[in-house]
């Protein structure tokens, strides 16, 4: 592919600025395949952003100490979604730094390249062809994975870049399949370690598990080019999008409160499972046998929307945190690695609305405070000696349940209607 002489001279200065902060010498021994599906390495997605823009990057420093409150709770793949900003460059150069500070360190990445459509967040979305910005942030990530091999695993080429209801941005499969054939081809000429694995993170549909007019030449060729399929499956957006799964049955009306939320948290596990199954058989259905793992999936705790008090009901710590231990048990034990959106809230996906759920993913707040789902990981004291801007980490509620519990909600009755 050929490369423009300022696509070289930035690729240049960006080299420079990142270094390679890496001993040459150290063995490559930990390899994408030796990581992916293995409990014992817990993934995770991570931004690290914490004010209301990311004009205001995380800096080195706050990274460092995220990384130690990640590693304590036994997360070693992080996963990160554009090479555009400074996040992931510096993200790169904090782990390396505590793996010199620490030889016992252990912190790997999926590398995401951001890709967009042509006239992409415009009202004139060019579905059919791809920004011009997509070779230089191609470039980018390629520099970082040769930059860092030893941390840099996976590439993940775009996010949610396929699927249709990302109207502002999405390409066709032909797009990603440009890209990761091309990273194929730098790994084959040796340009890039042959163990680095290549993906796309997108929607389970995007990947054939649902609408079959995704089912295109061009996705086949791509489940065949890519070394695993990074597929998302999200039920808590789905409580409100295609609700069926979600309302109490009426053999379910007899139940308590709580059993009928649990209840409801086991069919949304079951309702993540079957999209797992249903990519995992369109695949099979084309005569590939690979892993497929999954690049996303959460719960939000607060919402003001769609997922709230007037519409599914289904945002709270009690859900998000059954969620989480659900997930986790099903994908440790199914051998599949799950990068659970998402690590710690971040206030910039929907500023203007403080109560938005995209603000509301993470596992730990902005004050440093542990949600219920990890109310168990503070109590064994894993954070003891750890801080987040300051401040110790502790737990939501000051760790009362009977409080938790006076906000969360039943989901709706059979014959209720969800407000649209």
């Amino acid at each position: 592919m050929k490369t423009s002489l300022k696509t070289i001279l930035t690729l240049s200065i960006l080299i420079a600025m990142i270094g390679c902060n890496e001993n040459p010498k150290e063995k490559m021994t930990i390899k994408a395949a030796d990581i992916l599906g293995n409990a014992e390495y817990l993934a995770i997605s991570y931004g690290g952003y914490r004010q209301a823009s990311r004009d205001i990057q995380p800096t080195i420093p706050e990274l460092k100490e995220d990384m130690k409150l990640l590693a304590a709770m036994g997360i070693k793949i992080l996963r990160t979604y554009n090479v555009q900003l400074q996040q992931a460059p510096n993200l790169l150069k904090a782990i390396s730094q505590l793996k010199k500070e620490d030889s016992n360190f252990e912190m790997y990445v999926m590398l995401g390249a951001w890709i967009d459509c042509e006239n992409a967040w415009t009202e004139t979305p060019n579905h059919e062809a791809e920004s011009k910005a997509n070779t230089a942030e191609i470039d980018r990530a390629v520099a970082l994975a040769k930059a860092y091999p030893n941390i840099v695993k996976i590439i993940a080429v775009g996010n949610e870049a396929m699927v249709r209801w990302a109207t502002s941005y999405f390409v066709r499969p032909h797009i990603i399949l440009k890209w990761v054939n091309h990273l194929q081809a730098l790994k084959k000429s040796g340009e890039l370690s042959k163990d680095l694995w290549i993906t796309s993170s997108d929607d389970f549909s995007s990947w054939g598990g649902g609408d079959p007019g995704y089912h295109t030449p061009d996705l086949e060729n791509l489940i065949k080019a890519v070394d695993y399929i990074s597929m998302h499956t999200y039920p808590m957006h789905n409580s409100y999008y295609h609700p069926s799964f979600w309302v109490v049955p009426e053999n379910d009306m007899a139940l308590s409160d709580i059993e009928k939320i649990e209840a409801a948290m086991l069919r949304a596990k079951t309702f993540a499972v079957n999209q797992y199954q249903e990519v995992s058989k369109y695949m099979k259905s084309l005569g590939v046998n690979k892993p497929i793992h999954i690049g996303e999936t959460g719960w939000a705790t607060v919402s003001n929307g769609h997922y709230g008090a007037n519409s599914s009901r289904a945002a709270d710590e009690y859900k998000a945190g059954r969620y989480y231990q659900l997930m986790r048990e099903w994908t440790n034990e199914a051998k599949i690695s799950c990068f659970y959106f998402e690590a710690f809230n971040e206030q910039w996906k929907d500023h203007r609305n403080k109560k938005g759920s995209e603000n509301h993913f993470g596992l730990i707040n902005l004050q440093g405070q542990a949600k219920y789902a990890l109310w168990d990981l503070v109590d064994k004291g894993i954070f003891n000696g750890l801080t987040r801007d300051g401040q110790e980490i502790t737990k939501t509620y000051n760790g009362e349940i009977e409080a938790l519990m006076k906000e969360v909600l039943v989901p709706p009755m059979v014959h209720e209607t969800i407000s649209h």
